[in-house]
């Protein structure tokens, strides 16, 4: 039924209305975790006790769970089990006996994952799936223990100590050994509504995080819904987006003549509260205009507050924007034109390459292998004129969300409210990182024609001086469309994925896009694109996008000309699959003067600039191993431009520091 929520509200509890029963003489329950999502409010006091312990035998209860006043979480011993467990009477022992504490603060205002594995000799706390800490204990429990002693024990929860912890449950469960924290993280998480504010378009942000938006001027806004672990949730939902006052989280009102926030749909204005707009792909584009000055309103802040219509006011399933001082028109938040301006101080290209780049490609007689790094980085290849990035930005960024949005509408929306590329999206391209990067390329090319991309992809090398940076723009849409197609054929609606059910998806795409049906992906390329993922038994939707993030510029750097036949060569196979950096050397050892192995750096992920292309790690005449980048799309280009062009293999075997091909030899 159009407009009803199929969010199942359902499954969200209280925290206070918490209960359960553990019979620890049960031989399945010997050990056991008690696993369960939280969503604490800002209005949490510390010190508090979350949950609390009684069996049959205590006259008070004791606390199990609780936060210190550090706001760190504790795990206390169980006085079922252990002889460490507080005293119930002495409230001020819980301090004193040994306890699992998180590293840092306990989050509020989010959805946490906590797992608390409880045995007779040890404790185990898990955030997240992560585990936090292990405490040893002293078990009570013998072969000479009183069979009539109790051995049920009760788990609650009333609210912590005076009413002090207030919040929701969800999905808590008590499960025996044999079952793994980490399998009940991924099972089913919460939901979550937010604005993704780095998407934000027609809008300005000030020193204090403060937004500026012009009266009556339409700026956007992307608000998402996903889960607690990042994951976009496909639902036929409707979100309506109202304007508050940020002092008082009242409703702003105006005159009944007009109302004080607007959307846009379908290239007509209506009162905010009359149009909810549909997610799509678990997200949508609001398209707004605030018509009420600050300056009207006692110089007040607004915030716009989504929320899902006809769900159950819980605060997860709400979002808001960053607080909004609504100004008079204000030519700083106005798009500039596509073309920017050229800066005087930024030399032309030519100058700023590096003198071993491949400079006379149109005769292409010769390969130039790229500058070697002098510095102990992971990959001792050519760098760009770009900021460095780090592994760790890769693994925690996320990267790129593939998802396609609906771009729909009218001539005359699309006249009023045409995508431009300003000056400062082009320099805050050339300074972003990774993430930075991946989101603006989502936006520019969801609302940009090809021509523009182009553009921005040209303007982008000229001002970073590094020409690889039009590579990877220029691939962003088929990217991102083949990725998003890929992960629905995969997921089929499902949060996570059997990584055996995912290969053959995984081979049938890359060995369409690779333009290679005859030679298969191996079981050691599967276990290297496991590890680029970061998953396991099951693949969301998280390690997909990472490892297509990766997979998909190698597979458009095999479907061109000169890589293409060196990948289908089986004899010699001069690309021997996916190899690590530390496969390579490994295979390198005591091999002689000009040996060399051509690999896929794994450390190079879209849309870094050097994504997709090809290492040589080779064996030099001072017999040390040595890691240099090929110019890939130089070459390329050249080749397909000229017939008369060189095998890539012959180029190779050119060079002065590269005489045989090596094996790789995996060990074991």
């Amino acid at each position: 039924m159009a407009g009803v929520s199929t969010i199942e509200t359902e499954k969200y509890s209280l925290l206070e209305d918490f209960s359960v029963d553990v019979e620890v003489d049960d031989e399945e329950y010997e050990s056991f975790s008690l696993c369960f999502w939280v969503y604490l409010l800002n209005s949490t006091t510390f010190p508090s006790t979350i949950i609390r312990q009684v069996h049959s035998d205590m006259s008070v209860s004791a606390p199990f769970l609780v936060l210190d006043e550090n706001k760190k979480m504790m795990l206390l011993p169980l006085t079922l089990l252990h002889k460490e467990a507080p005293d119930p009477v002495d409230t001020s022992s819980w301090t004193q006996v040994p306890s699992v504490s998180t590293k840092s603060k306990f989050p509020l205002q989010k959805w946490v994952h906590v797992g608390c594995e409880v045995s007779r000799n040890f404790m185990r706390l898990f955030i997240d799936g992560n585990i936090e800490g292990e405490q040893f204990v002293t078990s009570l429990l013998t072969k000479n223990t009183n069979p009539e002693c109790p051995r049920k024990i009760s788990l609650f929860s009333v609210g912590g100590d005076g009413y002090s912890v207030q919040g929701f449950i969800q999905c808590a469960q008590v499960l025996p050994a044999s079952d793994h924290v980490e399998h009940h993280y991924m099972k089913d998480p919460p939901l979550l509504l937010s604005v993704n504010k780095s998407s934000s378009s027609g809008i300005k942000l000030d020193d204090d995080g403060v937004w500026q938006a012009s009266c009556r001027e339409i700026f956007s806004l992307d608000v998402v819904l996903s889960n607690a672990v990042g994951q976009p949730v496909h639902k036929d939902v409707e979100v309506v987006a109202s304007l508050l006052y940020a002092d008082t989280l009242v409703e702003a009102r105006m005159s009944e003549a007009e109302a004080p926030l607007l959307v846009r749909d379908e290239g007509v204005e209506f009162s905010s509260g009359d149009r909810p707009i549909k997610l799509l792909n678990g997200r949508s584009s609001f398209k707004l205009k605030i018509s009420q000055l600050s300056s009207k309103s006692d110089n007040r802040l607004f915030w716009i507050k989504f929320g899902i219509r006809n769900a159950k006011d819980y605060p997860f399933l709400q979002a808001v924007s960053n607080p909004i001082r609504c100004i008079s028109i204000s030519p700083d938040v106005r798009p500039l034109s596509v073309t920017p301006k050229r800066l005087t101080n930024i030399d032309h290209l030519s100058s700023t390459e590096s003198p071993d780049v491949l400079h006379n490609a149109s005769s292409v007689k010769r390969i130039r292998l790229g500058k070697e790094s002098v510095s102990g980085s992971e990959e001792s290849y050519q760098q760009c004129n770009s900021r460095p990035q780090t592994s760790r930005q890769f693994e925690n960024g996320n990267g790129m969300r593939l998802h396609e949005e609906d771009n729909s509408s009218t001539d005359s929306e699309n006249s009023e409210m045409r995508y431009t590329i300003s000056d400062s999206t082009i320099f805050r391209y050339c300074l972003g990182n990774i993430i930075d990067k991946s989101l603006l390329l989502k936006e520019i090319t969801n609302n940009s024609s090809d021509d523009e991309v182009l553009e921005f992809a040209n303007q982008v090398s000229l001002y970073s001086g590094c020409s690889h940076h039009s590579y990877q723009i220029n691939m962003a849409r088929e990217l991102i469309a083949e990725g998003t197609n890929a992960w629905i054929l995969i997921s089929r609606n499902n949060q996570h994925v059997l990584w055996d059910n995912v290969v053959y998806e995984i081979e049938e795409h890359f060995m369409r896009i690779s333009k290679c049906s005859s030679r298969s992906l191996t079981h050691q390329d599967f276990e290297l694109l496991r590890r680029i993922s970061g998953c396991y038994e099951y693949v969301t939707q998280v390690n997909f996008e990472k490892m297509w993030c990766w997979l998909f510029p190698v597979a458009y750097s095999i479907s061109r000309g000169l890589i293409n036949g060196m990948w289908r060569s089986s004899s010699p196979k001069w690309i021997e699959g996916f190899i690590t950096k530390e496969e390579a050397e490994h295979s390198l050892q005591g091999q002689e003067p000009g040996t060399f192995i051509l690999r896929f750096p794994i450390s190079r992920i879209w849309p870094h600039p050097d994504a997709g292309s090809l290492v040589v790690t080779y064996v030099g005449h001072d017999f040390a191993l040595h890691h240099k980048q090929l110019k890939i799309d130089n070459i390329c280009e050249s080749s397909e431009r000229y017939m008369d062009a060189k095998p890539l293999q012959d180029m190779l075997l050119a060079e002065p520091e590269l005489s045989r091909l090596g094996r790789i030899i995996r060990s074991h």
